[in-house]
């Protein structure tokens, strides 16, 4: 029989199929599996008002794989096909019939996952030759479509015992050379029933083979003594995919150890989830069942840029992205897990989802739902949060900062810092609610731990107030704190920087008076400092330390040793530091006395206590062998 060409298009069009559409040539048994899905789907639905359509065997799909004539085939006993639909539905690049069967039939019951007109195409990734024997249910007469590929197809009647579809696959050559993919591992059967269960382990019907498995031998009645067991191997029909879905199944039907182990199984875990999170949601766009995974500890590469997010995404219980990123964002990446939905749109194949209104309404709408349930296991569990907190917190910090702060309104609840006063992490909102009435803004303080930061001497006129300070100890903290610039109409206040406004006027006024009386004094230490400092002065805010350095402009001590840490292509960063004396210190007398006694040692003096500022403030001496000599030097007076 004379070969017919392709209705649609060209040769180079089903070329694009076979080599662009799909860039994962194992994805081709998953198409074949939802086309036998969706064929036997039919079937059923007729059934339902013709009982004998039924099998007697029930329905299920079959694969056998033959290596030494390189043919894998996929049974089904499903709704098959007549001439006119092998022409219709094969014959047409693109045409889908199980798509016109739902509409025909004006039905939502029947759950149809594939396009036998698009998926089918993926057969010529690995087979040089497809043969597709099919009989329709009520017809005597079945038909056979062969094709080796964009030259075209022909159809002639053939023989088959019973209803439904055979595609029978003649895998390629394996091509030369060593480092080259090969095609052969298509016929070894766990390499295909691996690829049943990683794509097609949901599908509701049994997808069964003929799986090899060791079996001891009888023992023979006169063994002797010394006998060894023997084995061969044996063939048994296994059924290769689950079937049912953990995530259909009723909340209230399954245990925790099942969901944990279904994670473990699932990500390669071998420690448990620390929350699971496993609804249905009903939406005007999109419905969909969701089964989330928030881990108890980050994988190795996730602050890596090795690491990639995105939950796997099924349609009816098939497998169309092991990772859709689309789904989290990024401050959320670290959710495992997965989503089903029957309600999206499909372009031309499963792995180039059109990503519309339904994808980008499923992803809003999961992360709410993260969100509700962090913050519910903050309230609820706070244990726990903390465990997530300390985990994952940096992500949530990361997002609340990333593109100018967009999302900080999202994660400001989310977010924990270390408090002083209660010598643990709370939030924002708690630091707030517990604020005495007289207390005008929120104070903070950023160094690399918290240890360093108690020890500030800027911290003492906060605690002598009774107020809490807030401890940032990750290099991001003061960049948030920054950017979400205050919180329930209190603004956040830095105790290194600026005027805190807690002395009192009087004290403020002889701060001043001090300074101004000392000016000569307080410049010729500056001078001594060679423009590492903008100004020094009398304090307002120690208590009992010496000296301190603060900072005024938006670039903090804490901000330019983080910044200066960053590889930034040469440029350097620095604060506007001042110097700031306590004037009830027995150090402010003494350099007094060394302006008119002895300038040079009033220099000396100058360096020293600004080094020391320095290391209070964690960050580095600029000469460390310098300011040895002048302690040594001062120390041999």
């Amino acid at each position: 029989m004379a070969k017919q060409q392709f209705q649609a298009e060209s040769k180079r069009l089903l070329d694009m199929m076979i080599n662009s559409i799909y860039t994962h040539r194992e994805i081709f048994l998953r198409e074949l599996i939802s086309n036998a899905s969706d064929a036997i789907d039919k079937r059923h639905f007729k059934s339902l008002t013709d009982a004998s359509l039924v099998p007697e065997e029930g329905f299920e799909i079959h694969l056998s794989a033959d290596e030494d004539a390189r043919t894998l085939t996929i049974s089904d006993n499903g709704i098959g096909m007549t001439k006119e639909e092998l022409e219709h539905n094969l014959g047409t690049i693109a045409q889908s019939g199980s798509l016109a069967f739902k509409q025909e039939n004006q039905t939502d019951d029947t759950d149809i996952i594939g396009q036998f007109g698009v998926g089918f195409y993926a057969s010529f990734m690995v087979a040089s030759h497809v043969k597709v024997v099919s009989k329709a249910c009520g017809s005597e007469q079945a038909y056979i479509w062969e094709s080796d590929g964009a030259d075209g197809y022909t159809i002639e009647p053939g023989e088959k015992d019973s209803y439904g579809t055979d595609i029978i696959l003649t895998i390629k050559p394996d091509p030369e050379g060593e480092d080259e993919d090969t095609y052969s591992e298509f016929l070894q059967t766990y390499r295909l029933a691996g690829l049943v269960r990683k794509y097609s382990d949901y599908i509701r019907y049994p997808i069964k083979m003929q799986m090899p498995h060791s079996q001891e031998k009888p023992k023979p009645e006169d063994a002797p003594e010394d006998y060894k067991p023997e084995y061969e191997t044996v063939y048994t029909e296994d059924t290769l995919n689950s079937m049912i879905p953990l995530w259909k199944k009723a909340k209230k039907d399954i245990t925790q150890d099942e969901y944990d182990e279904f994670y473990r199984s699932k990500f390669m875990d071998y420690m448990k989830p620390l929350r699971t999170i496993h609804f249905h949601n009903e939406g005007l766009t999109a419905s969909y069942d969701a089964l989330l995974y928030i881990p108890s500890q980050p994988p190795f590469d996730y602050y890596s840029k090795d690491f990639s997010k995105g939950l796997s995404l099924y349609t009816s219980g098939v497998m169309i992205m092991e990772k859709c990123a689309d789904l989290l964002p990024d401050y959320f990446g670290f959710v495992r897990g997965l989503v089903d939905s029957s309600d999206l749109s499909l372009n031309i194949s499963r792995e180039m989802l059109q990503h519309d209104r339904q994808l980008k309404a499923i992803a809003i709408s999961l992360e709410k739902k993260i969100r509700s349930e962090l913050l519910k296991m903050q309230k609820d569990e706070r244990e726990e949060y903390i465990k997530f907190w300390n985990a994952f917190g940096y992500s949530i910090k990361a997002g609340a900062y990333a593109n100018y702060g967009a999302d900080k309104e999202k994660l400001r609840d989310l977010m924990m810092f270390y408090s002083a006063k209660n010598e643990k992490l709370i939030t924002l909102k708690e630091y707030r609610e517990a604020m005495p009435e007289d207390q005008e803004e929120i104070y903070y303080a950023a160094g690399s731990s918290t240890d360093a930061l108690s020890k500030l001497p800027q911290a003492e006129m906060v605690r002598k107030h009774d107020y809490d300070i807030l401890y940032l100890t990750a290099d991001i903290d003061e960049f948030i704190i920054s950017q979400l610039e205050s919180q329930d109409d209190k603004k956040f206040r830095s105790i290194t920087a600026g005027d805190l406004n807690l002395s009192s006027e009087e004290e403020k006024k002889e701060a001043e008076e001090k300074s101004t009386a000392n000016r000569a004094m307080f410049d010729a230490m500056k001078e001594a400092l060679d423009g590492k400092v903008k100004d020094v002065r009398v304090s307002s805010r120690l208590v009992s330390d010496p000296v301190c350095l603060t900072s005024e402009g938006n670039l903090s001590i804490e901000m330019e040793r983080v910044l200066n840490n960053v590889p930034n292509n040469g440029n350097h960063f620095s604060a506007e530091k001042i110097l700031e004396i306590n004037a009830s210190h027995p150090i402010f007398e003494k350099l007094i006395r060394l302006y008119t006694s002895d300038p040079d040692k009033l220099k000396t003096y100058a360096k020293l206590l600004y080094d020391q500022a320095m290391l209070i403030a964690g960050m580095p001496v600029e000469d460390p062998a310098a300011f040895t000599q002048a302690m040594c030097d001062l120390m041999a007076e």
